[in-house]
């Protein structure tokens, strides 16, 4: 007779499942997929579940909540459309064209737009999106004592544009083509770009900063 114990099972750790999950990068895209087809109310944590092949509580540890998942559905389309890398990249002559069509562009989709009509926190991630992504990207782009000022100055202009353009539309701004937005507001932008001279302090002596 074995009068051996059996061996203990082994214990359940908390935290993020051991194995080979499908990433971050799947769930949101078979979340996108559905915020499409069933908009953001009729879109459920297990729908996107099923739809992605994996637990309920993988996306709860990934994304916190529905709404997390909304926000980084939002941030991927985003960062897809904008292209920051891309738009910084070429001729620093012509910057102020590739920002504002990078913007008209993300926000002419058609996808981009029913997903920001579906719910409150699609402006929220909106503004995220614009401080901590493009307003930090050009600060470090543009560099120097006033690269903060001349990147808050550009996503001011942005800013302005996809309100008065998108979110709340005036008739004027909601009526101009991509072209004629992005002659309009080059000036504006190529004039947020350009370095602040300095200014003479009283008496000649020095400059005094902007």
């Amino acid at each position: 007779m074995n009068s051996a114990a059996p061996a203990p099972s082994p214990a359940r750790t908390r935290g993020r499942p051991r194995g080979r999950p499908p990433t971050r990068e799947s769930i949101v895209t078979a979340a996108h997929a559905l915020f499409l087809e069933r908009g953001y109310r009729r879109t459920t944590v297990r729908a996107v579940a099923a739809a992605a092949g994996v637990d309920p509580a993988l996306i709860a540890y990934h994304f916190g909540s529905k709404k997390g998942l909304f926000a980084d559905v939002m941030q991927f389309q985003c960062v897809n459309a904008l292209a920051v890398d891309d738009v910084l990249g070429g001729d620093p002559v012509t910057l102020p064209g590739r920002l504002i069509d990078a913007v008209t562009g993300l926000w002419e989709d058609a996808d981009f737009l029913r997903l920001t009509a579906q719910s409150d926190e699609a402006a929220e991630v909106i503004r995220e999106f614009l401080e901590r992504e493009l307003l930090a990207r050009l600060v470090e782009f543009l560099g120097g004592r006033d690269a903060t000022s001349r990147a808050t100055a550009v996503v001011t202009v942005l800013g302005g544009l996809i309100y008065t353009r998108y979110l709340n539309p005036l008739p004027t701004p909601a009526t101009l083509t991509p072209a004629e937005t992005r002659r309009i507001l080059t000036p504006a932008l190529r004039a947020a770009l350009a370095p602040r001279p300095h200014a003479k302090a009283p008496g000649g002596r020095g400059t005094v900063r902007p």
